[in-house]
C-alpha cells in the first residue's frame, strides 16, 4: 500500500520549523493571499507546481522538499538505525581532535548565527514597517 505525500502538510511543517506565521507567508506571497487561504492550502494533498515554486522562493526551501518529504519514512529510518542491543553513543577518553579548536570553531559558528539572526530581524522589521505604512 503506497502512501501519497501530503504536500500541504509539508508546507505547514517547514513553515512552522522556520517559525513563520500563516499571515506572514500570505503577505510574502502577495496581495491576493490571506491567512485563511494559507490554511486551506496546507490542507491540500497536492499543490500546483507554480504555487510550490512561489512558496519555495519565499521559504527558501527546495520544491523537492515539499514534494518528497515523508515523515513516516524519516521515523522509520531513525528507528531502524540501531539494533536491539546497540546504543547511540560511545565513550571516548582519547579524542583524536583538539578540543580547543572545536570550541573556537563553535564560537565562530555562533557569531555567524547571531549575525544571520540580526540580519533576518532587520529584514522582518523592514517588512513590518512596509506593512504598517500601507
Amino acid at each position: 500500500m503506497e502512501q501519497k505525500i501530503h504536500q500541504g502538510r509539508n508546507v505547514k511543517r517547514f513553515r512552522e520549523m522556520l517559525n513563520i506565521k500563516q499571515e506572514a507567508l500570505a503577505y510574502d506571497l502577495g496581495e491576493d493571499w490571506n491567512q485563511k487561504k494559507i490554511s486551506m492550502l496546507e490542507q491540500k494533498d497536492v499543490i500546483e507546481d507554480n504555487l510550490l515554486k512561489q512558496i519555495s522562493a519565499v521559504l527558501k526551501i527546495p520544491v523537492e522538499a515539499f514534494q518528497n518529504f515523508d515523515e513516516e519514512q524519516a521515523v522509520n529510518v531513525i528507528s531502524n538505525t540501531f539494533g536491539d542491543n546497540s546504543i547511540g553513543y560511545q565513550k571516548n577518553d582519547n579524542p583524536t581532535f583538539n578540543p580547543i579548536e572545536q570550541v573556537l570553531k563553535m564560537h565562530e559558528e555562533k557569531i555567524a548565527l547571531y549575525e544571520r539572526m540580526l540580519k533576518e530581524k532587520d529584514e522582518m522589521m523592514m517588512r513590518l514597517e512596509k506593512l504598517i505604512n500601507k
